[in-house]
């Protein structure tokens, strides 16, 4: 596997931090978590789901929190309530959790919902009045220039 050192670029940039620390996880994706499973989904033109299978987690059981342009979703099972049974196999995975997500500038939680097992987080992204797409009108003019007509 080859490994790249960015921190040469870290000295001699300043601003580009957050691109590097993009860069810096891309690098590392055979070391990111594959627990819980999950789908991102898109319900609208600039609307966005991601389903989380937390099956056996519970709304106390789960956090979500959103901080900067990063959605973290945390699981860990609270010991349980009444008599304790004994497990034969375990195949639905108990164990705790923390999965990450990097989102896009403009793009807001709206809200969640826990569903047959599955976390839905719905997302959108809001494009800033000053970042749409703008027509400006063209004056036939007769050869004036701008600053011209911007003194009359």
């Amino acid at each position: 596997m080859r490994q790249f050192d960015l921190a040469p670029l870290y000295r001699n940039t300043v601003g580009f931090d957050r691109l590097f620390s993009m860069l810096d996880q891309f690098v590392g994706v055979d070391a990111a978590p594959s627990y819980p499973p999950y789908n991102i989904e898109r319900t609208g033109e600039n609307a966005y789901r991601i389903s989380v299978a937390v099956a056996g987690f519970t709304e106390r059981d789960l956090a979500i929190e959103v901080k900067e342009n990063t959605l973290a979703v945390r699981g860990e099972r609270q010991p349980g309530e009444g008599a304790k049974s004994d497990v034969l196999y375990q195949g639905i995975a108990a164990r705790s959790f923390e999965r990450r997500f990097q989102l896009a500038d403009g793009v807001q939680v709206l809200g969640a919902a826990l569903e047959n097992g599955l976390l839905h987080i719905d997302l959108v992204r809001e494009i800033p009045e000053a970042k749409k797409p703008k027509l400006i009108p063209i004056a036939a003019g007769g050869g004036q220039t701008i600053e011209a007509r911007k003194a009359a």
